[in-house]
């Protein structure tokens, strides 16, 4: 069993879930949006940082997936989602927790079909796959999403590695 924290950064709202696997299968643990408020934004990177310390302290997660930071329009928006990143991820090596990174186009791929989907389709599908009855906001499900995104990139490529290493000398 693997416990896996899915984060998707936010300089005002970050999306945490939870997830527990193991071979192709995968259960909720937990899901929370992080609010980070209007004020000052050093206090949001701090707000980000602590809580996701206290989180990670709680459900001791054994890796940690995020979205990578995409090109904005606005490079302003670009830099402050850079530095939310930055505070999940210290949050994250400083309780020795392993991190992967995903591009959003393969977040959305893994969990919809496609990389275009919007954040209805992402909060259906990650309900739908987590047999979960109740609404999950959308920074939420969308950090659920990263995590099952990389169980499915887990599984994959152990059963690459297992396949390959025991086939691939007959030829």
């Amino acid at each position: 069993m693997v416990r896996i924290i899915g984060i998707d950064p936010g300089s005002r709202f970050t999306g945490v879930g939870i997830i527990d696997t193991s071979q192709q299968k995968i259960q909720h643990v937990y899901h929370e949006t992080i609010k980070c408020g209007d004020g000052d934004f050093p206090e949001r990177l701090r707000t980000i940082f602590e809580t996701l310390n206290d989180i990670i302290k709680q459900f001791r997660p054994n890796e940690m997936a995020i979205e990578n930071v995409f090109m904005a329009k606005n490079a302003g928006s670009a830099l402050k989602l850079g530095q939310a990143r930055g505070a999940a991820i210290c949050a994250t090596v400083v309780n020795d927790v392993m991190v992967h990174e995903y591009a959003a186009k393969a977040v959305k791929q893994a969990v919809v079909g496609k990389g275009g989907a919007d954040k209805s389709q992402v909060q259906y599908m990650v309900r739908l796959l987590l047999n979960m009855k109740e609404k999950i906001q959308e920074d939420a499900a969308d950090g659920l999403a990263v995590a099952i995104c990389h169980a499915n990139n887990r599984w994959a490529q152990n059963r690459l590695v297992a396949n390959n290493t025991s086939n691939w000398r007959k030829f």
